[in-house]
């Protein structure tokens, strides 16, 4: 098994088959099918299953996906350390991730990593059960886990990352009903929009509301966690969010209100035991840095007597404006370079 099989096994994997896996790796498709063949013979394995004219993999091929992203990324590594040491010039990230936390904060962390460097590549995976994000990072499919504390400490190595702010959203014109903050206890008997049974996020919900002697009283239960806050904005009922979800409903006419106590989740990143690469560690510091600066500004503002959601408001569009003007700075350099 050599490298090149490696690379050509996981490229039919991640496009669905040998032709556009062929046309992505710019070989003849002949070439490509044989190093396939080649490799199931060396392994003694069958790694595809060949349904009609295309591939589906078999047991044992599932099986080595996982190992052969960790030894690519192990030789990229290696590779970057020789030629490209902090040059960030390439690469992918592969990170599992609670659904949730993949909108709220990765998406923003995804994206302002790759303003800054816009060669590295990500893929995502998301996953409803801590423990089916722990087994993706286990395998070796993904390198990084984001996951809500506490983290678990079998086998991988685990640092905490932020404190999540959760909000209450209501529905548009409910201004009057809702109290800032909403006292926890105010929620009994309130219908509540949540996702399914047994995610990492209903259950961290219910549990903080049964601390404070609710029952919740869930009238809609979603599997889709996309469709929680349009029912909500419908008129549905009331669900509890991520405080940057929430700035978003409120571009949506959605009543959003702090709870008090305030609701607090903590987050955190797992990964094998070991260095991890470069993109991955740099990926990690951004994070921070990127949650830090929204959390002291957000500080500032509600030193100066703003509520949290305020707050919240304020340091967004300060940020979307400077992400504006960024990329019309960039638009101008590049054409003035063309």
């Amino acid at each position: 098994m050599d490298l090149r099989q490696i690379e050509y096994f996981l490229a039919v994997v991640d496009n669905g088959g040998v032709t556009r896996a062929a046309a992505q790796l710019r070989v003849a498709q002949p070439s490509l099918s044989q190093a396939v063949r080649k490799l199931e013979k060396d392994l003694g394995v069958e790694l595809f299953h060949r349904v009609g004219r295309g591939l589906v993999l078999a047991p044992a091929g599932e099986a080595l996906v996982g190992p052969a992203r960790t030894i690519l990324r192990e030789v990229g590594a290696a590779e970057n350390a020789v030629r490209d040491v902090g040059a960030m010039r390439g690469g992918r990230i592969d990170v599992a991730s609670l659904s949730d936390l993949s909108s709220d904060p990765l998406s923003v962390w995804v994206a302002k990593f790759r303003h800054q460097y816009p060669d590295i590549r990500f893929h995502v995976e998301e996953r409803d059960e801590t423990t089916d994000v722990v087994s993706l990072v286990k395998s070796g499919a993904c390198e990084l886990g984001i996951l809500a504390l506490p983290l678990p400490a079998e086998e991988l190595v685990g640092e905490e990352l932020i404190d999540q702010q959760l909000v209450l959203v209501c529905p548009p014109g409910t201004d009057a009903r809702w109290p800032d903050p909403v006292p926890i206890e105010q929620l009994s008997g309130v219908p509540f929009v949540m996702s399914g049974r047994g995610t990492a996020t209903r259950d961290f919900i219910e549990r903080s509301l049964r601390l404070h002697g609710v029952e919740p009283d869930v009238a809609v239960e979603v599997r889709q966690r996309g469709a929680v806050l349009p029912i909500v904005l419908a008129g549905g009922g009331v669900s509890i969010v991520a405080l940057r979800s929430g700035l978003d409903a409120i571009l949506r006419g959605g009543v959003v209100r702090e709870l008090s106590p305030r609701l607090t989740r903590k987050m955190g990143v797992v990964h094998r035991p070991g260095r991890i690469t470069e993109a991955s560690t740099e990926f990690l510091v951004c994070a921070r840095a990127s949650f830090e600066e929204f959390a002291q500004s957000v500080a500032g503002y509600m030193a100066d007597g703003l509520s949290l959601v305020e707050a919240g408001r304020l340091t967004r569009e300060e940020g979307d404006r400077r992400l504006r003007e960024d990329n019309v700075r960039a638009s101008m350099i590049h054409r003035q370079l063309q």
